[in-house]
């Protein structure tokens, strides 16, 4: 998963986490992919829960983004409770993509 964050994911330090600044927004690492084609066919096959969730996520940030405020800390994301929602369906994609290629 070279150029995703999901290959970085047992070395991001807690405080990497915390002065990146987009928990204060409410949102989860994977929140921030750049999008190329293979994250969103990722996302594209997200569960129906799991993108609502997500679209949330996005929507209150640019929301709090446009109003120039940040959530209260209680309502940041922890580190401990961020998930890797979307990894698994990625690999799929990058997976089956490079089947494709072979081909």
């Amino acid at each position: 998963l070279a150029g995703c964050c999901c290959s970085i994911r047992p070395g991001i330090p807690k405080w990497y986490y915390n002065a990146a600044g987009f928990n204060k927004l409410g949102l989860m690492r994977e929140d921030t992919i750049y999008e190329d084609e293979d994250v969103k066919e990722a996302r594209r096959r997200l569960p129906e829960d799991l993108y609502d969730d997500r679209m949330f996520r996005i929507k209150r940030t640019l929301d709090l983004t446009m109003r120039q405020q940040i959530l209260p800390e209680e309502q940041w994301t922890k580190y401990e409770e961020d998930k890797f929602y979307l990894e698994p369906y990625l690999k799929e994609v990058i997976w089956e993509r490079k089947e494709w290629e072979m081909k």
